[in-house]
């Protein structure tokens, strides 16, 4: 496949969230205790992200989001406005190691599906916004989660009583028509968020996991790529989609650890997706092994070297010595640089500053001139 109009995923990309400015944090807070209305938090949302987009575009970075502004959770607040799931209360107990979340929850209590979502409105904002301050050589990116987490992470369903295959079949199909109302936004590259891998990365998920949904592991990962297949195999031939994969991003925390040898063969040689975005930014991602299931010469595979969860500078070095042995087994040409992933998953953010955060993009993209030239 070619893409026409856009080269993304770029040389020195970026998973999406941004640390949340103060203004942000004291609307929400605001708009939370009631003293301000929905549009009052809204005329704020737009001016900070404005700021952000300008910012992004002065430090030289091609691939430009909101920063997941306007959300508190980087997948739940999408897959509650889809039709047919909510946002519920729950006694649900934090993965991470060492922090926890709010415990806000989704549940299935209809038929899933796509309708006029909210956040077409956001991507139309974020959109305008790239073209007044950009130059033309920058592309408004959006993230979403992958269709996999809605049936692997809901924490209730009322609707479907146990009928997965069901259940599947209205979640691809609310994704095709989501895809397709992005692109008819004017989006021409779609960021897929799934951290459902990580349920393959040690023996002790994969147990879990097979106990959980009665299959064997090979059945259960067969069936998440037919998800993501499914969903994206409607897309036009000139929109770029990826997907990112992580292991927990809260409050510079992680929920596990683990390589990507079980799911080298799905993800590299069968999933259809036009780059993947992998966390390697520690030794709790396991080595490049994997890489050399690496199948296609169309798709990139963006290595998540630099952490967005502290902010010591890596060493330059190091870090173009990983992508000279990354490229032992995928050629340079196909491979890119970002963080392992974005610096606020939550609107709680990672325990770093703004200006912290900005000296580590910079710190990418310069290091990633030195190994492809220009982005």
């Amino acid at each position: 496949m070619t893409n026409t109009l856009v080269k993304a995923p770029f040389k020195a990309d970026h998973v999406g969230s941004f640390l949340r400015t103060e203004p942000i944090k004291e609307a929400r807070m605001a708009f939370a205790n009631g003293e301000i209305d929905k549009e009052a938090l809204k005329a704020i949302e737009d001016k900070e992200i404005e700021k952000l987009v300008q910012k992004e575009i002065e430090v030289g970075l091609k691939s430009i989001t909101d920063g997941e502004f306007r959300r508190a959770w980087w997948h739940l607040d999408f897959l509650a406005g889809l039709e047919g799931v909510e946002f519920f209360e729950t006694e649900y107990v934090s993965n991470f190691k060492g922090a926890k979340t709010k415990n806000n929850a989704i549940k299935v209590v209809g038929k899933v599906d796509f309708n006029n979502h909210y956040m077409v409105e956001h991507f139309q904002f974020l959109k305008q916004a790239v073209d007044k301050y950009g130059d033309g050589s920058q592309v408004a990116k959006f993230s979403i989660p992958s269709p996999n987490m809605l049936p692997t992470r809901i924490q209730g369903d009322e609707y479907y009583n146990g009928n997965r295959e069901q259940f599947y079949t209205d979640t691809v199909t609310a994704y095709q028509k989501a895809i397709q109302a992005f692109y008819d936004a004017g989006c021409r590259y779609l960021q897929l968020d799934d951290t459902s891998w990580i349920d393959f990365v040690s023996e002790e998920r994969i147990k879990a996991v097979e106990e959980r949904e009665g299959k064997k592991v090979d059945d259960i990962i067969a069936t998440r790529v037919r998800c993501l297949n499914d969903a994206i195999s409607k897309k036009p031939e000139d929109m770029v989609i990826t997907m990112h994969i992580c292991r927990g991003n809260f409050r510079s925390t992680y929920i596990t650890s683990g390589g990507y040898d079980q799911i080298s063969d799905a993800i590299f040689a069968e999933l259809k997706v036009d780059g993947l975005f992998l966390e390697y930014d520690d030794n709790r991602s396991g080595d490049f092994e994997p890489l050399k299931s690496f199948k296609r010469d169309d798709q990139t595979v963006v290595l998540g070297l630099i952490t967005s969860k502290f902010p010591k500078l890596e060493d330059p070095d190091t870090i173009k010595d990983r992508i000279k042995e990354a490229s032992q087994s995928i050629p340079l040409e196909n491979l890119a640089l970002s963080p392992q992933c974005g610096f606020s998953s939550t609107e709680e953010g990672n325990i770093l500053t703004e200006e912290e955060q900005w000296n580590k993009i910079k710190h990418m993209i310069k290091i990633a001139e030195s190994v492809w030239g220009n982005n």
